[in-house]
Formats: C-alpha cells, sequence, structure tokens
C-alpha cells in the first residue's frame, strides 16, 4: 500500500510533524511591583517566576525542540546565577535583547536563524501560569492559518473613552490579547524585517499587515505577573493545582 501523500493525511499528524520552537521574552524592570528585582527574577512558590514559564514550553508532550529565553543584557548573569542557584537543569539558550520588545522579540528570532522552517511561540516570561492546553492550540491554529493568538473576552463592561463623552462597547465583540502568539517562523520574520512601528503592541500586530491572525481561546488564570496583585493571585492559582 502506498503511503498516504501530505495532502491526505490528517491534519492533526501534519502538525505534529512541524518543527515546534518558543521564543520567551522577559525585558522587566519590577518597577511596578516595587520590587528590589526584575518581575521575572521574584520568587513565586519559592522559585523564579522565569522558571516556572521555562518549565510549561519544555514539557515533553508539547515537542518544543529549542527554547530561546531573551532577557535585557545587564540581566544575563542574573539569570545564569539563579540557574545555579535553583540547578535549573531545562534546556534552553539565552540571548541578550534590545531596547523594546520588538527588537527583544527580533533578536529570539535571529537565534533560531539555523532553523528554516517550522512554528515559533512568543511567549511573555511572566506568564508563567499558562496551560498546555492553551500552547498546544496555538501550535494547532498556527499549523493551519500561520498565525495565532490566545485571547479571552472582558470580563467587565467595556466603554470607549473620547475627549468629550465616553461609549458602552459590545464586549462579546473585543478581546483581550494574551500570549503565545504562534507563527510560522518565515513569516515572523518577513514581518520582523519591517520597520519597527509605535503601533506594534504585541507580534500579533507586527503580523497583521501580512497574515490575518487566528484567535484562539485562552484562559484568565494566564495572567501577567505586572502588580503585587498579580503575584499574590498566581500564587493562590499555583497552590490550588497542587
Amino acid at each position: 500500500m502506498k503511503p498516504k501523500s501530505p495532502s491526505s493525511q490528517d491534519p492533526k499528524s501534519l502538525y505534529n510533524q512541524v518543527p515546534r520552537f518558543a521564543i520567551l521574552v522577559a525585558g522587566g524592570s519590577g518597577t511596578r511591583m516595587g520590587a528590589d528585582r526584575p518581575k521575572q527574577f521574584l520568587l513565586l512558590r519559592g522559585e523564579p517566576v522565569l522558571l516556572h514559564t521555562l518549565r510549561r514550553f519544555a514539557e515533553p508532550a508539547l515537542g518544543v525542540a529549542d527554547i530561546v529565553v531573551v532577557l535585557p543584557a545587564d540581566q544575563l548573569d542574573i539569570w545564569q546565577a539563579l540557574c545555579a542557584q535553583f540547578s535549573i537543569a531545562v534546556p534552553h539558550r539565552l540571548v541578550a535583547g534590545g531596547a523594546t520588545r520588538w527588537a527583544s522579540v527580533k533578536a529570539g528570532l535571529a537565534a533560531l536563524q539555523g532553523h528554516p522552517e517550522g512554528l515559533v511561540a512568543v511567549h511573555d516570561g511572566v506568564r508563567p501560569l499558562v496551560s498546555r492546553l492553551v500552547v498546544e492550540r496555538t501550535y494547532a491554529a498556527a499549523a493551519t492559518h500561520a498565525a495565532a493568538a490566545a485571547a479571552v473576552m472582558p470580563k467587565d463592561s467595556v466603554r470607549l473613552v473620547s475627549q468629550h463623552d465616553s461609549a458602552a462597547q459590545n464586549r462579546s465583540r473585543l478581546r483581550l490579547m494574551q500570549t503565545p502568539q504562534t507563527f510560522e517562523i518565515d513569516l515572523l520574520r518577513r514581518a520582523y524585517a519591517m520597520p519597527e512601528l509605535a503601533t506594534f503592541t504585541d507580534d500579533a500586530t507586527v503580523v497583521d499587515d501580512l497574515c490575518r491572525v487566528q484567535l484562539v481561546e485562552g484562559d484568565y488564570r494566564n495572567l501577567k505577573i505586572t502588580t503585587p496583585d498579580d503575584l499574590v493571585v498566581a500564587e493562590a492559582l499555583l497552590a490550588a493545582d497542587i
């Protein structure tokens, strides 16, 4: 019996064959945390926030072949010291980022230049509670649509504010963007070959002019640790999972 041609194979088996990569971007300073160290290095249940995030992408079931961690140049030594202190053995590569998130993602992409094809997930280093299901959804959707991002519907009522007034918005048509945001690697390279714009708020906005970004269901627990309250909530959520 002849083997199936690629076009006749089950879509799930196809995207499982595509190489997977991840770029974890952590450039925070910890200013809004009022902390003595960048928020990615704060302890969450006794371990650095960034370590929790790294472990999520290193889960064997996800099959991520290459993980790149991007940090400001002056934080590389701190992370390496933490790796020694906490005996961090999760395979990853460390790259110095740039002055903006855009520049840091571009540096992460450059570190993956040896991979001509595949899917790359870009994730905030301070989103340590992302579930394997959400990560898998973005990889699967990117395999089909070339670009995918996790997002959730706002829980609260939303109003659009103008200079003199405000107007209610239909929240069922709005989404709060999360990460990971996952793309065919060549698509993301082409997007990042263009000049940086002030309107770029995440990777989806960088890619928008080249490709429609497919939104997939995120998770309200996939919070971005930005303030002291976020750290308290993350502690509680991790405790509840144990």
